[in-house]
């Protein structure tokens, strides 16, 4: 009987040191089970937190108080009160027909190979800017209170087809400007010049550019205008009106972002479907993080001089070959800045075929003027000013300067730039 209780004995204190590590290891779950949870919910959280002082810093209040008031967190919600005061410290910005716009052609990266006095040399100095000027324009043009807009935030059509302007809401002393930039497509005389050779998805799912240095060897990173600007804005998320990054004018002789997409140019490239696959991702993800598509013309044509039979075939293959690519869209910037009517108001058979095509946003070129707006019936009408060579000369000779309400052309000057006084060149890139 003596063994037989001390063996029970013994049976009953495993059984209870067992139960007591089960529950001990219930305990330990379930308080890690709830450290777990709070952890997610913080990061969810922060999160939200997160996206709406994004959207507060590029001033849609109204988007950022609607997040903050839906949110199930105190936290969250104790936020609406301050975005409220700061949405009632914006006001209007008096001259919606009074925006600048800046445009660019791709940059230089590399001075030497781009200023070493062969065909293109003269060109690239007339018509292009430096990373380096470019770098500088940005940092002076946020300095001055500018803060970037796309054309929708500022005109849109109204239920009638009629074009009207539309209210931007600013913070005290900021101001809107349009930026732009052409040729987006990395040509292929520009290879080998010291330029990007193409936009590409990195690992992070970010675009960016592809370089390759003069001793042949790749990098990746922001070396052209779009994407200097989407790392400026993540540093300066305040330079964005409501996401707002610029106008991508496109053409599609040589392809699109360094890609060789035009079926009727490269029927030899055997990557030709790959290309376009890759150059519609590139698109679809530069569309998502803000940037508008323009049409400049499939071939870069004299939109006002040319037959209209050219002009026609030139917008089909548009349609066909870089409208798959980057998608529709109702904004048209001139080659050359050969705008149809000059300042006249638009009529005629050239105008009517592009508002057939969709065309309501049109922009020409004048590099005499701070800000030029026209708006009339179902369009609307920007001219651009040229930052480039061309302009800086102009500038510095005292020729009806513009740039000095953006930025300091002295202070920008890249001193590679050994020849803003000597004879312009006669062919444009």
């Amino acid at each position: 009987m003596k063994f037989l209780r001390v063996a029970i004995s013994i049976s009953l204190v495993m059984a209870l040191a067992a139960c007591s590590d089960q529950s001990d290891q219930q305990s330990a779950s379930q308080d890690a089970a709830a450290s777990g949870q709070a952890q997610s919910e913080d990061q969810r959280v922060n999160s939200v937190k997160a996206e709406i002082n994004r959207l507060a810093d590029g001033y849609d209040y109204d988007a950022a108080i609607k997040l903050a008031k839906d949110s199930d967190s105190d936290e969250l919600k104790s936020m609406a009160r301050g975005l409220e005061e700061e949405k009632a410290q914006t006001t209007a910005w008096e001259h919606p027909d009074q925006i600048p716009h800046l445009f660019f052609h791709s940059l230089i990266v590399d001075t030497d190979r781009a200023f070493d006095k062969e065909s293109s040399s003269a060109g690239y100095e007339d018509y292009m800017v430096t990373q380096k000027e470019f770098t500088q324009i940005l940092n002076e043009v946020y300095k001055n209170d500018f803060v970037l807009v796309n054309p929708q935030n500022f005109a849109s059509l109204n239920d009638q087809k009629k074009m009207e302007y539309r209210q931007i809401m600013l913070p005290k002393g900021k101001k809107p400007l349009v930026l732009s930039v052409d040729d987006l497509s990395y040509y292929e005389y520009m290879e080998g010049d010291g330029f990007a050779s193409k936009l590409i998805i990195d690992d992070q799912g970010k675009v960016r550019n592809e370089y390759v240095d003069a001793a042949g060897k790749k990098h990746t990173g922001a070396y052209d205008v779009t994407t200097m600007v989407d790392d400026f804005i993540q540093e300066h998320p305040d330079f964005t009106y409501r996401g707002a990054r610029g106008i991508v004018a496109m053409t599609g002789y040589n392809g699109e972002f360094g890609y060789r997409t035009s079926a009727s140019q490269y029927p030899e490239n055997k990557n030709l479907a790959q290309d376009q696959k890759d150059a519609t991702t590139i698109a679809t993800a530069m569309k998502n993080t803000g940037w508008v598509f323009a049409s400049h013309s499939w071939g870069h044509i004299q939109t006002g001089s040319v037959s209209m039979g050219r002009l026609q075939r030139d917008t089909k293959l548009w349609k066909e070959e870089v409208e798959p690519i980057v998608g529709h869209t109702d904004q048209f910037i001139y080659p050359y800045g050969a705008d149809l009517a000059h300042t006249n108001i638009y009529s005629g058979a050239r105008y009517e075929y592009l508002k057939d095509q969709g065309f309501n946003y049109f922009y020409g070129v004048d590099g005499t003027t701070e800000s030029w707006m026209q708006q009339v019936g179902g369009y609307q009408r920007q001219m651009r000013i040229n930052v480039d060579g061309l302009q800086f000369a102009k500038e510095k000779a005292g020729d009806r300067p513009v740039l000095s309400s953006f930025f300091d052309v002295d202070k920008v000057i890249d001193p590679a730039r050994k020849a803003l006084d000597r004879p312009t060149s006669s062919t444009k890139p």
